[in-house]
């Protein structure tokens, strides 16, 4: 299919692209390079070292409008609050397992939802990766299956992966997801969802605060794997109150 007639490649520059922590500000601009090579124009920066830097502009060649363009957050929760889905790049290995993708799985589940939903594609420092907090926030983790004698990937050359699988998702596959009758939860609204439910189960000494042990993860893991929509959301939060308001 010829790129120029797929109209889902219009679409693209929606994807926000989020680098958290990241040391080197040239990391910054080769990874704007990759974006654009793609058709992607969206960068966000949680709590870069040394930005802004010339050494960005410089590496991001015909890039720099995307540089010149990023939003700076504090966080990453900060970022991706508007978003519906959150996949973040994980290379680790998760005490509770965490629903994780091939890059072209990945790409598949953005096509489907592009255009409905606002995406994020959250990539970690370039010593460390993400946090467990961070990877939290996350419907869906990415895992590149690099070679496990030399796993460690530059942050541009993952962008770019990430990004050639989605435009190859989009160029082949135009049938996306339109059939869901109501919008999906932000990453906020599911967020607060979380925080209510974890309320209640504190006022009904549902856990020893104590020693939680794994079950906040596995509550998390449940709504972020769901999906959750709106309606959904709100039908939870309805019943948490209600059954708050019976207690007093």
């Amino acid at each position: 299919m010829d790129g120029k007639n797929n109209p889902s490649l219009k679409l693209l520059k929606d994807i926000k692209i989020v680098l958290v922590g990241t040391t080197h500000p040239g990391n910054i601009g080769a990874s704007a390079r990759a974006m654009k090579n793609m058709g992607i124009y969206n960068l966000a920066l949680v709590k870069p070292k040394d930005f802004p830097n010339d050494q960005a502009i410089y590496r991001s060649k015909a890039a720099k409008d995307i540089v010149q363009n990023a939003k700076v957050y504090k966080s990453v929760k900060e970022a991706v609050e508007d978003c519906e889905l959150v996949l973040g790049t994980s290379a680790r290995d998760r005490t509770i397992p965490w629903p994780t993708l091939k890059p072209k799985e990945a790409a598949q589940e953005v096509s489907e939802n592009l255009g409905i939903e606002k995406i994020a594609i959250v990539f970690g420092r370039e010593d460390r990766g993400l946090t467990n907090e961070e990877l939290g926030l996350c419907n869906l983790h990415i895992n590149i299956p690099s070679d496990p004698e030399y796993s460690s990937l530059n942050l541009s050359q993952a962008v770019q992966i990430i990004a050639y699988e989605i435009r190859m998702a989009l160029l082949e596959d135009e049938n996306r997801a339109d059939d869901w009758d109501v919008e999906r939860a932000t990453n906020q609204q599911t967020e607060l969802l979380i925080e209510h439910m974890d309320e209640l189960m504190k006022e009904v000494d549902f856990y020893d605060v104590n020693n939680p042990r794994k079950l906040l993860v596995r509550v998390r893991r449940f709504f972020k794997r769901s999906r959750i929509d709106v309606m959904e959301t709100n039908i939870f939060r309805g019943l948490f109150s209600t059954i708050q308001k019976k207690l007093k």
